[in-house]
């Protein structure tokens, strides 16, 4: 797994695949050096390095950064890799956009455009970081919780299924990257079905409540 980005949502689902047997390479904006103390807390299963050798390394590519910074990421070795987009737009943070700001994109679509040669997929935006490190269960516990995904290539989305399911999650397919709005920041199925920010904990969401939540998501 290579993670271009390496924050709260970036490392939590690091911290997951390590524990789940996968191999992951860090990166960020900043510089290998800037990851090594994170490297080291993960333990050997884990590494720092450039974006560009990240997103080389991984068989998997998780992108986890503002979409701000979507021009500066590095396209050519993400070629042909399956991506998994878990940015938030957020005009505050980001600047406004044109195309986000009068919905004619999703941020994935527009993400896209600037790594155009990916199998996209959009997950992991729409939990809390400390949510997701704390209702990882394993297959078949009876509280185990669904994340939605949404993608236009269904191999990508069997293969980022296939590691969503190794971390202690269920997925709920969402549709293709036009309807990946329905799991944006705002949207019913963004945080509230894992429980407010205030319980650290959280408490599971299955398929049902997950699938209501994206069905009455309103643009």
């Amino acid at each position: 797994m290579g993670f271009i980005g390496s924050g709260q949502i970036g490392s939590a689902i690091a911290r997951l695949a390590i524990e789940a047997g996968h191999q992951v390479v860090l990166s960020n904006s900043r510089g290998p050096e800037t990851l090594a103390d994170t490297a080291a807390e993960l333990g050997p299963w884990a590494s720092a390095a450039t974006s560009g050798e990240a997103a080389a390394a991984g068989d998997i590519v998780v992108v986890t950064v503002p979409v701000k910074a979507f021009p500066d990421l590095p396209a050519a070795p993400l070629a042909g890799k399956t991506v998994i987009d878990t940015c938030n737009y957020g005009p505050e943070r980001d600047g406004h956009i044109p195309e986000l700001d009068d919905t004619s994109l999703t941020s994935s679509e527009l993400l896209l455009r600037y790594i155009p040669d990916t199998l996209l997929v959009k997950a992991f935006n729409n939990i809390f970081y400390k949510h997701l490190l704390s209702l990882a269960r394993p297959a078949g516990a009876g509280d185990r919780s669904y994340l939605p995904i949404a993608g236009d290539s269904a191999p990508a989305k069997a293969a980022v299924t296939e590691f969503i399911e190794s971390i202690g999650y269920s997925v709920v397919d969402a549709g293709p990257l036009a309807d990946s709005w329905r799991q944006a920041t705002g949207t019913p199925v963004w945080g509230t079905p894992y429980g407010p920010y205030s319980n650290e904990k959280g408490h599971s969401a299955g398929e049902d409540a997950i699938r209501a939540a994206l069905a009455t998501a309103t643009r």
